[in-house]
């Protein structure tokens, strides 16, 4: 529901695509993230491809977590069970705290569009200093789910009940349910 006197309040959002095998030019999903969040009206604040090191990935977004101008974070691959998908190891020690329900609500959306393979999704979500981390498969319809089922709402300020932006850096809170 949404509250259509609330102002819009932009965001600066940082892209994290993680893959071995993809490069900038033929990332699709990191694309279909940076374009729907610019699209929305939020600010695309960096953009980068890691490859899936769990250390690298660490580096880098605890670089984004500690600017004070970056208040999400969108990580797309790494999160399924192959050897090398290292994405949530990388990233929960990170979080002060977990958004349970993300990783819940998007194999729920995610089962009605594959089934029962959604059980091999590792989504997760959780705040840290401020800003909210999230991570998605790489496949560019989970990111096309996740943007536009959960994502596009819950960080628009205009969202009510409530959203993530009175959670983040910068933001005001928004109302109470009442």
């Amino acid at each position: 529901m949404a509250k259509p006197d609330a102002p819009f309040t932009p965001l600066s959002i940082a892209v994290l695509t993680v893959s071995d095998t993809r490069t900038l030019d033929t990332d699709t999903s990191g694309q279909l993230l940076s374009d729907s969040l610019i699209e929305a009206g939020h600010q695309l604040a960096d953009r980068q491809l890691q490859p899936d090191d769990i250390y690298q990935i660490r580096a880098t977004v605890s670089a984004w977590i500690a600017r004070s101008d970056v208040q999400v974070v969108l990580i797309t691959g790494g999160t399924g069970f192959t050897g090398r998908d290292s994405t949530p190891e990388a990233i929960t020690p990170l979080l002060d705290k977990l958004v349970d329900g993300f990783g819940e609500l998007f194999r729920h959306i995610s089962w009605q569009e594959i089934g029962t393979s959604t059980l091999q999704s590792r989504a997760l979500a959780g705040l840290a200093n401020r800003t909210l981390v999230v991570c998605v498969p790489g496949s560019t319809n989970a990111c096309r789910t996740a943007w536009t089922k959960i994502l596009q709402e819950q960080l628009d300020a205009r969202t009510r009940p409530c959203n993530f932006v009175q959670h983040l850096g910068s933001a005001e809170l928004c109302d109470s349910r009442a």
